[in-house]
């Protein structure tokens, strides 16, 4: 580009929009997943896309989502995360709660363009304490390490076109 040629601002704000949004659609979906739970239904199978007239009975999987559901931490990683030196044990419940609605809050906000600069950077500093805790995992995180890797990435895309990013509430932080 030469000295002459303006950027591409329309660009650059779409960029910026396309950014925020899929974080924020990242981080609230990650948290509502937080209070996702599985249960097992009996069900008349179906034949043809329609109930049988048999009596055929099915069990089914089916997703619900409820306060009560809650696990910021899921069961298995809570005991491997517990024997790990690295992390302290007053930290686990603590990092338990907060994890969902921290994700949900910082995903509204950078939604919104609420504070968007300092809700990006909290939510990095959130993955990165993610990332933490899949390498203390070992080779078993170490692909999700690869994609926070990546969602890394895209909050500095989304940090370095701020001064594009348009249709926002707050934004002086």
């Amino acid at each position: 580009m030469s000295t002459s040629e303006k950027p591409d601002t329309l660009a650059l704000t779409y960029g910026a929009l396309l950014a925020r949004l899929w974080l924020a659609a990242r981080a609230i979906q990650t948290g509502v997943e937080k209070f996702a739970t599985t249960t097992e239904v009996e069900r008349l199978a179906l034949v043809d896309g329609k109930p049988n007239d048999y009596g055929l009975m099915e069990t089914a999987t089916v997703k619900t989502y409820a306060l009560d559901a809650y696990k910021g931490i899921p069961d298995g990683l809570s005991e491997t995360f517990a024997d790990q030196p690295m992390i302290p044990g007053f930290m686990l419940p603590i990092y338990n709660a907060v994890l969902g609605p921290a994700l949900i809050i910082l995903g509204l906000t950078i939604l919104l363009g609420i504070a968007s600069r300092t809700s990006l950077f909290v939510l990095g500093l959130l993955y990165i304490s993610l990332t933490w805790g899949l390498i203390l995992m070992g080779n078993a995180g170490q692909s999700g390490v690869a994609w926070l890797g990546t969602h890394m990435l895209i909050i500095i895309a989304a940090l370095a076109l701020h001064r594009h990013n348009r249709f926002c509430i707050l934004k002086k932080w």
